[in-house]
């Protein structure tokens, strides 16, 4: 039975610039597509150039890294069918990390760690089997609406605060904000700083 195959707008290696596991090694699967078009969207490139691969094709490119972390990201990689890659991924031995908007309930349990930032509409479901919330926050960013994520902060779940675009301006109100919530955390795009790809 053929494999089913998935849009790939790029796969590569570098650090983990952002979140709970910054400076982390991994390769990167990104996925193409999203159907979500934020106009601050900071991956407009990986909305429609693919190349359609298998997950055999996907795990042959992958295993030319001397890693074993993998993310997956997007675009919106949970609007594609992945179950087929995970389960391939996993038979290789790879810890696999999801970056999601968490709009669409998602089969979690191949993924060993589960990144959600949510956008204009995030199932609660996702929420809650999140490891980290990642809340991008800029001038318009309605704070009273941002608050509301903050009920999710558990043993469990830890909340970033990432300043859109890493603006001063940005980086300033994350960190007043964290200041009067000392339960969240900044994450700062730190690749970008770096000029890491």
């Amino acid at each position: 039975m053929p494999q089913p195959l998935l849009k790939i707008n790029e796969i590569f290696y570098s650090i983990q610039g952002e979140g709970r596991h910054t400076g982390m090694p991994a390769v990167f699967v990104r996925l193409s597509g999203c159907s979500m078009g934020c106009p601050w969207c900071d991956t407009k490139y990986a909305q429609a150039a693919f190349t359609e691969m298998s997950p055999t094709q996907i795990v042959a490119q992958v295993q030319k890294y001397p890693c074993k972390n993998i993310i997956i990201t997007g675009g919106e990689p949970t609007e594609q069918d992945l179950l087929p890659l995970l389960q391939t991924l996993k038979q290789n031995g790879y810890q696999i990390h999801l970056e999601t908007n968490g709009y669409k309930d998602t089969d979690v349990s191949l993924f060993d760690f589960i990144t959600v930032s949510p956008k204009r509409y995030v199932s609660p479901q996702m929420l809650q089997k999140a490891d980290v919330i990642k809340l991008v926050v800029g001038q318009e960013t309605d704070l009273d609406d941002l608050q509301n994520y903050f009920a999710y902060h558990n043993q469990k779940t830890q909340i970033y605060l990432q300043p859109e675009s890493n603006k001063q301006e940005n980086i300033d109100l994350c960190v007043k904000i964290i200041k009067q919530n000392p339960f969240l955390r900044l994450s700062l795009q730190t690749h970008k700083m770096a000029n890491i790809r």
